[in-house]
């Protein structure tokens, strides 16, 4: 029987980005069974977009009010009007190009009657190295089937000091929080345990038991790791690195860099804990030491780099939000 899968794609004031990612879902080799955009645009610029459009599967459009507005208030929308038969439910992020095999190589992993969700490989964002010569690697590397990873400046000062997760693979979660989740060109399926919200796919059956939680809403970074790490109670999470797009990060939408800097803690700090409750003394300060260098880079970059007053608010919103959680840790929802 042929798969039936929902696509539900959540966007915010980019009706331009958006006509690029539809496009592309018109030139996969397997179509969907209905596409769902759940918008939360305060104008009625997307809507104009798709007004008239006709397209060889079924699509629906929903604007919604400012109660349903938010990344993760939009999904558990977009869920609630999938189709009953559908068997798996697709996320996109709106700023993202398939290539023509992205669904159907996704959609491979579920051959695997263990997976709860699979998310695909981001080809525009790849700094994997093929392996020429062993010998010649550059030391302190990650490498894995064929392939090296060069660490940026941030990463070896992390290896310098002996912060860098050298000892765990790429899409694991360290007891101190704070992994690699790129993955190498090999085309294979990995094992994680977490993967994007933005370019994943779940069997629609998880949701009869978890929704995306509110804890992230607004923006809502790492509203995917949360739901991931709750997910991987009911199945295996993988990777499927054949299954192939791009993702062109559109500036349109964010939030300011202070607001964004608070969450990367605060928020970093919420799916750490609730993948590791109690993780120990020094992985409390492993964690820690790892948030300070970050913010400490963004302090140097203020100082010294091109966008010094991005760079400044994002480390105050860093410091703002750490100092927070030295007094008052957020309520983790299990």
């Amino acid at each position: 029987m042929k798969d039936k899968f929902s696509v539900i794609i959540c966007t915010y004031m980019r009706p331009k980005i958006i006509g690029h990612l539809i496009e592309s879902i018109t030139r996969q080799a397997v179509l969907p069974s209905e596409v769902i955009i759940v918008d939360g645009s305060t104008d009625f610029s997307t809507k104009e977009l798709f007004e008239d459009k006709v397209f060889s599967f079924p699509f629906h459009y929903m604007l919604v009010d400012e109660v349903n507005r938010g990344l993760t208030r939009q999904r558990n929308v977009g869920i609630s009007q999938a189709k009953e038969d559908s068997q798996y439910i697709i996320f996109l992020d709106d700023d993202v190009v398939l290539e023509p095999s992205f669904f159907q190589e996704l959609l491979k992993a579920f051959e695997d009657s263990g997976v709860i969700g699979v998310d695909g490989w981001i080809s525009n964002e790849n700094l994997w190295k093929r392996v020429k010569d062993i010998e010649q690697l550059p030391q302190n590397t990650m490498v894995l089937d064929g392939f090296y990873l060069p660490l940026s400046s941030r990463d070896r000062m992390r290896a310098a000091l002996g912060l860098f997760p050298f000892r765990y693979l790429p899409g694991s979660i360290p007891p101190y929080g704070h992994g690699k989740s790129s993955l190498p060109p090999s085309g294979k399926i990995y094992a994680v345990e977490h993967i994007m919200g933005g370019i994943t796919a779940y069997r629609k059956s998880i949701f009869q038991h978890i929704q995306f939680s509110h804890f992230f809403e607004g923006y809502g970074l790492y509203e995917d790791f949360d739901f991931s790490v709750r997910a991987s109670r009911y199945g295996k999470l993988v990777t499927n690195t054949a299954a192939r797009l791009a993702h062109y990060h559109a500036p349109g939408g964010r939030p300011n860099l202070y607001k964004y800097g608070r969450m990367v803690v605060r928020n970093g700090w919420y799916v750490w804990r609730l993948k590791y409750p109690h993780p120990g003394a020094i992985n409390i300060l492993k964690w820690h030491l790892i948030t300070c260098l970050l913010m400490f880079i963004r302090l140097v970059n203020a100082i010294t780099g091109p966008n010094r007053s991005d760079a400044f608010d994002d480390f105050r919103g860093r410091f703002t939000s750490w100092l927070n959680l030295l007094f008052r840790k957020p309520l983790i929802e299990q």
